[in-house]
């Protein structure tokens, strides 16, 4: 009866609405499910790309050692080669206590009157710790007298301490627990700041890797020692895998002294050699907490781990080495662990170590020099592994005799006491390099070379043979700072945030308290990771991750081609995506979504979607002096190598002044030639000798030679900001014109 709108009208109306909003609701939600999922699988393929580059960095450490070791035990003792990287191998070697005192004295290094930075009085008190924090914290830097003094009183207090630290916390009522700090002071500075300083009140134990990686490991290291002096009875210190001054000359420590203290740093890190194999292996928390920095094995003890000599383990890497008497009896120093024709060792699981595969026989090692090893490296290489097992299993089979042309040793005395030394070894090894893993069992860590796997079957077992509760260990990077494992009984603590970029990762320590339940705090110790959003984070540390996956991409050049001319049967120089992605895959063995990071990694592209794979190394270019006269197969051997050849530079280094001679370039060109089992020519290793020394002073720049062969991708800011997974137009514009990213 009226021209009103009805009722009806009004309901169909509003429920049409109700229904395109449930609608623009769903598809929202859904394209953030989307999006998020987008970012974990950046965040989680970034987290790959940096720890994968990370443990085989370690891997190639670990093996590089044991090489030199094993030339160490073969070659002719008045050799040159063997001259040059003996001195790395002498840290066991037994000084009365007197003699290191005088070797590390301090009363004769005078103190400038101009020196600004902290004096350190001692006895120390808490003032001039808490001093040494705000110095440290305002750039400044401890004279080297104070450093000796401050060492020296840290390597007393440390060697009346037991290999495993037993405290409670029944009067403090909880205790502080951190993680990894890795050189990282503003992490150590933010804990400091968020909980307190040490104190009677506010224990701390710190699990060990103080140093390598970061810029400011010897101020993390001094302000740990004073604080322990100060508080022995409130500061605790573990022992990580880092604290071994072999780790430490790849890892960037040994550099970081050298530099800070050029007069007396070599002082400083032969006495930080002892404190090191000083510090404690393990701390238990009211008889339920283990706190380690590692892990264990299926044959971790402790009561054989309280029981060791700690301090005969300078380096982990390898045990302490014993006097033999070779066939014609003079006294050799050999690895106790070399032996292996031993019938009861053969089969045993080698936990805890993976070792390269021998060169050649023992007996056919000695009286050797480095250019007999060049001359054996063809048939060194095409030697199979399977054979030289069978080689060993017939040995064992024949009653363990040697070949006839081969000296029978005669047997040490001490032969029960290497076996147990080699078991101590083994134990102290995994306590420092294992890892957890989800599957029950316990088998060699073969990612990062040392120590071993272990499942939630081994903890379980491990704890009800001690009556413990937890185990906690750092050791592992995690992206939250902390993770727990074998059902919460298994703590992995990381106190460096940041790790692998700025905003990589968050840190994160653990309060403990009488009732033994973690308390968890995190934390970013950098501003710029607040300012970020999720996006530009996530962002900004993928493209780091990307640039360090195009130098190895690079690195590995000639069998990358190799695995793309299997596919590309014309020699056209064109493989599909999916041809590349196995081709890349096959060579890396890093388990990434290449198919998905091609957009990211490869810029060059044809009109039927295939990849032109010279074009794609094309993209690739070398900073730095003009390298087309060098040889292609050297110079891809500097970059896939890189870091292993600036360890070995620093071995030869002995004076550590950071400049070596031709011959000693020269050599340090064979060692790594007999340790990758290739030829480089003398020809080849002079022309890059020429290149690099442009003064023609007749020496070697360490740093500079390295920094000249590094690699530089050439492409545009711009287009290493796209993301591998999703990119548009604006948020290009916003990365071009956003400082901060």
């Amino acid at each position: 009866m009226g021209c009103g709108v009805t009722k009806s009208s009004q309901f169909h109306k509003h429920s049409g609405k109700a229904v395109t909003t449930i609608r623009a609701a769903v598809l929202i939600q859904r394209w953030y499910r989307q999006y998020v999922a987008r970012m974990e699988l950046r965040r989680r393929y970034t987290w790959h790309i940096f720890q994968s580059i990370e443990y085989s960095g370690e891997q190639a450490q670990i093996k590089l050692y044991n090489f030199l070791g094993y030339l160490m035990d073969n070659f002719t003792p008045a050799s040159n080669e063997r001259n040059l990287i003996s001195h790395i191998f002498r840290e066991n070697e037994v000084c009365r206590d007197a003699e290191w005192e005088r070797y590390f004295c301090y009363k004769n290094i005078e103190v400038p009157e101009i020196y600004s930075g902290p004096h350190l009085i001692f006895p120390l008190t808490v003032e001039q710790a808490v001093g040494l924090v705000e110095a440290f914290r305002n750039k400044k830097q401890l004279h080297s007298r104070y450093v000796l003094q401050l060492l020296l009183e840290t390597w007393r207090r440390l060697r009346v301490l037991p290999n495993i630290n037993r405290i409670s916390t029944c009067h403090s009522k909880e205790i502080t627990i951190c993680g990894d700090l890795h050189g990282q002071l503003e992490d150590l500075l933010l804990i400091f700041y968020k909980n307190g300083m040490p104190s009677l009140e506010k224990p701390y134990l710190f699990n060990g890797d103080f140093v390598d990686r970061g810029k400011d490991s010897i101020e993390i290291l001094l302000i740990l020692f004073s604080f322990m002096i100060v508080y022995p009875s409130d500061v605790y210190l573990n022992r990580g895998n880092h604290e071994d001054h072999i780790v430490n000359l790849r890892y960037g420590f040994t550099k970081e002294v050298l530099t800070k203290y050029k007069l007396h740093g070599k002082r400083i890190l032969k006495l930080l050699q002892k404190i090191f194999s000083w510090l404690p292996l393990a701390t238990v928390i009211d008889q339920k907490v283990l706190v380690l920095h590692g892990g264990i094995s299926d044959t971790t003890d402790l009561g054989v781990l309280s029981r060791v000599d700690r301090h005969n383990y300078v380096s982990a890497l390898r045990p302490p080495k014993k006097k033999h008497i070779s066939s014609t009896r003079t006294s050799i120093d050999s690895d106790m662990d070399e032996d292996v024709w031993g019938a009861n060792k053969l089969f045993q699981r080698r936990a805890s170590f993976t070792f390269p595969r021998p060169l050649v026989t023992r007996g056919g090692f000695h009286n050797r020099s480095l250019q007999d090893f060049s001359d054996r490296i063809r048939v060194v290489v095409v030697e199979d592994e399977l054979e030289v097992r069978r080689r060993r299993q017939s040995a064992f089979i024949s009653g363990n005799s040697r070949p006839e042309n081969e000296g029978t040793p005669i047997a040490s005395t001490d032969s029960v006491n290497s076996d147990n030394t080699r078991e101590e070894w083994k134990q102290i090894l995994d306590l420092l390099w294992s890892d957890p893993m989800t599957l029950d069992g316990c088998m060699p860590n073969e990612v990062r070379g040392g120590g071993c796997y272990w499942g939630p079957d081994v903890t379980e077992d491990f704890l009800n043979r001690h009556n413990l509760q937890l185990i906690i260990r750092s050791h592992e990077c995690k992206q939250e700072g902390y993770e727990f494992c074998h059902n919460r009984k298994v703590l992995t603590l990381f106190s460096a945030s940041n790790y692998y970029d700025v905003g990589s990762n968050r840190g994160a320590y653990v309060k403990l308290g009488p009732d033994l339940v973690p308390y968890m705090i995190q934390y970013q110790a950098t501003s710029m990771t607040r300012e970020l959003t999720v996006r530009q984070s996530v962002g900004r540390t993928e493209r780091s991750a990307l640039k360090v996956l195009r130098e190895q991409l690079f690195a590995h050049r000639s069998d990358l081609i190799c695995a793309f001319k299997k596919f590309d049967s014309t020699n056209a120089g064109l493989v599909s995506l999916n041809d590349w992605a196995a081709a890349v895959e096959s060579v890396m063995h890093l388990g990434l979504p290449w198919r998905m990071m091609r957009g990211q990694l490869v810029t060059c592209k044809t009109s039927d979607g295939t990849v032109d794979y010279h074009d794609w190394f094309n993209e690739l270019a070398i900073k730095g002096p003009n390298t087309d006269h060098i040889d292609q197969s050297l110079l891809e051997t500097l970059y896939r190598h890189r870091s292993t050849l600036e360890t070995i530079f620093r071995i030869v280094d002995t004076d550590n002044s950071g400049f070596i001679s031709h011959e000693d370039f020269r050599q340090t060109w064979k060692l790594l030639s007999v340790y990758l089992k290739m030829e480089i020519t003398d020809e080849a290793i002079s022309d890059l000798a020429v290149t690099i020394d442009s003064n023609q002073d007749g020496s070697i720049d360490i740093d500079e030679f390295m920094e000249a062969f590094r690699l530089t991708d050439k492409k545009s800011r711009l287009e290493r900001g796209r993301s591998m997974f999703m990119g548009t137009a604006p948020d290009l514009t916003k990365l071009e014109e956003d400082p901060s990213i």
